[in-house]
């Protein structure tokens, strides 16, 4: 049998093949589909499959995580809808208001996904989950439906960018930096449905908070999936779930697409401008630019480390005048984090605003909106033209640490000089 990649092994796995090859089309069956609002919009080519329940209700979940509360009586009609659905075909897995969270998130810290899963979800940024040694992949509400119905998916074997990345990186710098520059490098496409697999010792050596942060901005490279070996942080992470761990990599002399090779050793913060993830600059050459908005929130970054990050820099200070300052944690367990360390009085004590789990502000759908003439600096993973709102209004993407620096100072600011 010839080497394989991990996302090779995988869809082998999952179609009941001894090996598969880049390009080649395999029905794969389901180990795991989760959904959120998507659901709605999946139920009515669910009904027109003509099958009257899911395949397997047991690897289903389902969360309300995009218009948490929901802010119009549509939403609430929505909502209404999904819950009804989850409790007629008896998906226990269904996190009510409450029990919510950003979905990623919650599949991740629930432990619902392992390595060597199929994972699907009606999510674009399901490629977070890929940090697991997971495949996840994004899919419509079609797809969403037919998965719901027949527990399988066809899908293409994708070529595997391999993204190896060395170095110790400088101080108040993390994951999300080492995405930007790797954005910034490969541009907004340049891993058009690949399977993008993040390697090297800077790698290795990270906690999962932020491995979850390479993978889910995979997904702004243009990849089906990002991945990363699921080892012994990974282990660790899944221990509460009670599950046998199985580790996976690729194999040796495995055959990679492409390679990039990143050299991050004393790299500092880097911010994506506007209108576009890639359009990358350091954090030099954008400093004191004027801000109205910082959002530290999104399945991205709104973990409880970056929380605490948050609390460091603010505690003892403000929020600059004529700033506003969102923060909206990944769910309600970080939520309650939050409140037992302390932090939400931090938050509140320097002016910011803490909200309820949700993506409302990242989408622009929900709970803090820009307007047109408004600039933001966001923790989030998209700043393309109307994501946070007008399409007029301008969005810089970075760091925990330099979205709370500059919330400080009313400008985008280099969080090494606070």
């Amino acid at each position: 049998m010839p080497p394989l990649t991990m996302s090779e092994k995988i869809l082998a796995k999952a179609s009941g093949n001894e090996s598969v090859r880049p390009g080649q089309i395999v029905d794969g069956s389901v180990d795991l589909l989760y959904m959120h609002e998507m659901l709605a919009m999946a139920l009515i080519p669910f009904g027109e499959i003509g099958t009257a329940k899911v395949w397997d209700p047991t690897k289903i979940v389902v969360t309300l995580d995009h218009w948490v509360p929901p802010p119009t009586p549509e939403i609430a009609k929505m909502h209404q809808t999904i819950r009804d659905f989850c409790r007629r075909q008896g998906i226990q897995r269904f996190h009510d208001v409450g029990d919510h969270g950003i979905v990623h998130q919650l599949i991740a810290e629930r432990g619902y996904a392992h390595p060597w899963d199929l994972v699907i979800g009606s999510d674009s940024h399901t490629n977070m989950v890929g940090a697991l040694g997971a495949f996840a992949a994004g899919i419509g509400a079609t797809d969403t439906a037919a998965v719901m119905a027949t527990g399988g998916l066809w899908l293409r074997v994708p070529e595997t960018i391999r993204v190896d990345v060395r170095g110790t990186l400088g101080r108040c710098t993390g994951a999300k930096d080492v995405i930007l520059k790797v954005i910034g490098t490969t541009g907004d496409d340049g891993a058009r449905y690949a399977a993008v697999e993040f390697a090297g010792p800077t790698v290795g050596a990270l906690p999962m908070n932020e491995r979850f942060v390479l993978c889910n901005m995979t997904t702004e490279m243009g990849a089906k999936v990002g991945m990363i070996a699921a080892d012994e942080t990974t282990k660790r992470y899944l221990a509460h779930n009670g599950i046998p761990f199985r580790p996976i990599s690729s194999d040796d002399g495995a055959t990679f697409a492409k390679s990039f090779a990143f050299d991050v050793d004393g790299m500092g913060p880097q911010v994506a401008c506007p209108s576009n993830p890639a359009n990358l600059k350091p954090v030099e050459e954008v400093q004191g630019t004027k801000i109205d908005v910082a959002f530290l929130g999104s399945c991205t970054n709104a973990r409880i480390e970056d929380l605490r990050i948050a609390a460091e820099l603010l505690k003892g200070e403000k929020v600059a005048p004529g700033v506003r300052f969102q923060i909206t944690p990944a769910s309600q367990i970080i939520y309650r984090q939050a409140l037992e360390e302390g932090l939400i009085e931090i938050f509140m004590d320097a002016g910011a605003t803490f909200t309820s789990s949700t993506c409302g502000p990242c989408f622009g759908g929900h709970l803090g909106t820009l307007a047109g003439d408004e600039v933001c600096i966001s923790s989030t993973n998209r700043n393309y033209p109307g994501r946070m709102g007008s399409p007029q209004a301008q969005v810089y993407l970075a760091s925990p640490w330099t979205v709370t620096a500059s919330a400080i100072h009313g400008e985008i600011t280099d969080p090494r000089k606070v």
